[in-house]
Order: structure tokens, then C-alpha cells, then sequence
């Protein structure tokens, strides 16, 4: 079981929380909750108490200290060890070199389109767009005031990286509406399940026929 744990797409953020400094894990949670405003890390308490205890098992991690406040249960921080920070930096570097397809809801979902009919289409693009434009807007101001505070580029790379990805997404959906409302991105003409069977049946005819 452990090895699987140790498989979960968490073990790298808390991995490199914990490159940041010591945590305790409800203070990890909390973090990793604020940095991932649109969950893109699968978070639960369950599973995070699942990884921590996995890391530890594993010597990547390790009791720092125990901490108490008044009114509050004990809890323990843990520290990176030196195994599991070169776990992290291996894991890093093996994703980021990495051009392997990702599993994505949106490409799922696209590779239907043509399901909801040109119309359905462009409205269903045309309110993605609008809540992907108000979403880059409001990151924009966000890594902004992060440089304008002080905050060096590097750690809010990722913030930047996804400010680019949202905009080519949209300028994508941009032209597919374009493509669907003039015409050059063609919609089938749908075969009716009547039609169908009159064409299946035929065919058996014609079958029938030929063998005569």
C-alpha cells in the first residue's frame, strides 16, 4: 500500500512545501489549499494524512518537532529529509522533461463536440471563454501585485506558465467559434435511428437478392 500512496499525484507539492520549511500537515493542507484556488491538486484530508504517513514511512520525511497550542492538540511538523529531497528533485526533474499527454476533462469533452449541434457548441464555448477571460484577468492582477510585493519571478513561475496555457486555450476557442459559425468547420448531417434501420434493411435486401 505505501508504494501506491507514494504513486499519488500529492507527493510532490508536499515534497516541496516541505523544501519550503517545516509543517505540520493541517498546515500543509491549508497552503496547499490557498495555492490551488481551482483544485488542481485532488485534495482531501484523508488522502493527504495517507501520503504524509507513506512519505515518512518512506525516509523522505521525518518528525521535526511537536507543537502545541493552548486549547489545541498536539501536532506533528515534519521535515524533508536529504532522501526525500532528492526524491523531489528527481521527480521534478522527470516531469518536467516529460512532453507525455496529460489527462485533461476539457479534452474529453471536446473530442464530443459536435453532440450539442452548432449552436449548443458556440454557447458552450462562448461561456468557457467568458469565465476563462474573467479567471486570466483575475491571476494577472494577482502575479502582479506578487512581482510588484517583491516576490522573485521564480517562485511564482508556475502562475505565469499558467496565465500563457489559459490564453492559448482561449484564443483556441476563440477560433473554433469562428470556424463553426462560418462554415469551415463542417457538421455532419445527423442519421436519424429510423434511417438507420431503413439502410440496414435495404442492405439486407440487396444481400438477399445478389444470393438469388
Amino acid at each position: 500500500m505505501p508504494g501506491r500512496v507514494l504513486d499519488n499525484p500529492l507527493v510532490l507539492p508536499v515534497l516541496g512545501l516541505l523544501l519550503e520549511s517545516p509543517m505540520h500537515p493541517y498546515q500543509v493542507e491549508v497552503t496547499l489549499r490557498e495555492r490551488s484556488e481551482d483544485g488542481q491538486w485532488p485534495l482531501n484530508r484523508g488522502s493527504l494524512n495517507n501520503v504524509i504517513a507513506a512519505l515518512a514511512a518512506a525516509g523522505w520525511i521525518e518528525e521535526h518537532e511537536r507543537a502545541q497550542r493552548e486549547g489545541r492538540p498536539v501536532r506533528t511538523v515534519y521535515a524533508l529529509t536529504d532522501a526525500g529531497r532528492a526524491e523531489l528533485v528527481s521527480r521534478l526533474d522527470i516531469q518536467i522533461r516529460s512532453a507525455a499527454r496529460e489527462f485533461s476533462p476539457f479534452f474529453a469533452a471536446i473530442s464530443y463536440l459536435g453532440a450539442l449541434g452548432r449552436e449548443g457548441a458556440v454557447d458552450a464555448l462562448t461561456e468557457r471563454a467568458q469565465r476563462l477571460t474573467a479567471r486570466i484577468e483575475s491571476d494577472h492582477t494577482k502575479l502582479t501585485r506578487a512581482l510588484g510585493d517583491g516576490v522573485p519571478a521564480l517562485f511564482v513561475v508556475e502562475a505565469d506558465y499558467a496565465l500563457h496555457a489559459a490564453r492559448a486555450e482561449l484564443d483556441w476557442i476563440a477560433s473554433t467559434i469562428a470556424s463553426i459559425r462560418d462554415g469551415r468547420l463542417a457538421w455532419p448531417e445527423p442519421i436519424s435511428p429510423s434511417r438507420t434501420s431503413l439502410r440496414a434493411g435495404s442492405a439486407n435486401r440487396d444481400g438477399r437478392d445478389a444470393r438469388r
